[in-house]
């Protein structure tokens, strides 16, 4: 019996999206389904920023951190248009948790993990003369200041970029349309879902689900479900402030230790993140007064022209999920690596990812594949035309 495609990708986040890409450009065919719209969740309310996670060597991931700047040099060089480089600053204090010593030691780690030669990688402590070039930034107790380079983006329009790239060959997508089941079959997966108020089936040799805070949820409505580690969702929330800093990105400490960015994002001031445990629908994520007070009043600690802004002032306030293993420790040193699981290692035809980062997209996305090679191989039965499934009149039923 003949599939539909090769693959259907669940979700249209950035990981749906990469996935969806790297599939089409293998010339494989694939179908995305997706429930709300492009980037339309967490893929559009991230830091906007493409870097290897200067925190992220604090808690031993080197890898994962070799990993993004990895792809963060590929970004660079293939999407210029989408990610550039722009000047971060970390200001250190008598107070600060985090010593000059230990600063200039984790950003020499994170030279060397972004290659000697990249032209990139370079830091420097400035000296106090040049100290003026930071406008408004707090000088009691400041003992350095160090200047480093990664890259930012609009997370939304990266998002919209990649799916563009995978429609442009050859890859198809369906939306809005919800996934009401998938079952394995003989040959593939039989896929039930709704779109346009009706519903369809469409058959795919296999479906990678990467809906994100939804994918546990979409993992429910697989037989069989797949059994996906223990995972929490943690709410992030940042806050958009009506002036300018210029042009420069700041990577400050809150009164708790953790490190907020201070960024600038369409001519205002971008402020994030929080970290808190999120047990509800990912739809009805929001920001909460908390969090909004907690971002202002951190950045109010180190800039003298936000010290008149209250509450009210905030421009916009968002907030995204992320998908991270759950274990007895802080949101702030879980890993951020991808967590992929299967139903069979050896012929998969169920795919689940959960967890990872808008900077590694790519990488994750040439995991899923790999993993699904030996499915993927045994081609000949595919069906060449997929337009059929996206309207498939004669298999639509009532819901």
């Amino acid at each position: 019996m003949s599939t539909d495609f090769d693959v259907l990708v669940v979700g249209a986040g950035i990981l749906g999206a990469g996935t969806a890409e790297a599939l089409s450009q293998a010339h494989y065919s694939v179908v995305i389904l997706e429930q709300l719209g492009i980037a339309a969740a967490t893929s559009s309310r991230s830091s906007k920023l493409i870097h290897g996670g200067l925190r992220y060597l604090e808690t031993g991931q080197f890898r994962l951190v070799y990993e993004c700047l990895r792809e963060r040099s590929w970004l660079l060089q293939n999407k210029p248009q989408l990610v550039r480089m722009v000047p971060f600053y970390i200001p250190v204090y008598r107070h600060s948790k985090r010593p000059p010593w230990m600063v200039r030691l984790g950003l020499s780690l994170y030279a060397l993990l972004s290659g000697v030669n990249s032209g990139i990688s370079f830091f420097r402590s400035l000296p106090k003369s040049d100290w003026d070039s930071l406008p408004g930034l707090k000088r009691e107790g400041l003992l350095a200041v160090f200047r480093y380079y990664d890259a930012q983006t609009d997370d939304a329009a990266l998002t919209r970029d990649v799916v563009a790239s995978a429609v442009a060959n050859g890859a198809q997508i369906i939306c809005p349309g919800s996934l009401v089941g998938a079952e394995i079959t003989e040959d593939g997966v039989r896929v039930d879902y709704v779109a346009g108020g009706k519903l369809n089936t469409l058959r795919a040799r296999a479906l990678v689900n990467c809906s994100g805070p939804w994918v546990t949820t979409t993992n429910a409505r697989c037989i069989p479900s797949l059994p996906l580690p223990p995972i929490d969702l943690v709410a992030g929330t940042h806050i958009l402030l009506p002036l300018s800093l210029g042009n420069k990105i700041f990577y400050i400490e809150a009164r708790d230790g953790r490190a907020v960015f201070v960024m600038p994002w369409q001519d205002k001031t971008l402020v994030g993140t929080t970290e808190r445990h999120y047990h509800g629908d990912p739809r009805d994520v929001a920001p909460t007064a908390e969090e909004e007070s907690y971002l202002l009043r951190t950045v109010q600690k180190y800039f003298s022209q936000t010290r008149s802004l209250q509450e009210k002032d905030i421009y916009e306030s968002f907030a995204g999920l992320r998908v991270l293993p759950r274990v007895a420790r802080s949101p702030f040193s879980r890993s951020r690596e991808s967590m992929i699981c299967c139903d069979n290692s050896r012929n998969p035809r169920i795919l689940a990812v959960a967890g990872g980062k808008l900077t590694s997209y790519r990488a994750t996305a040439h995991k899923l594949i790999k993993k699904l090679q030996p499915t993927l191989q045994d081609r000949h039965h595919t069906l060449r035309d997929p337009a059929r499934a996206i309207n498939p009149s004669e298999r639509e039923r009532s819901p």
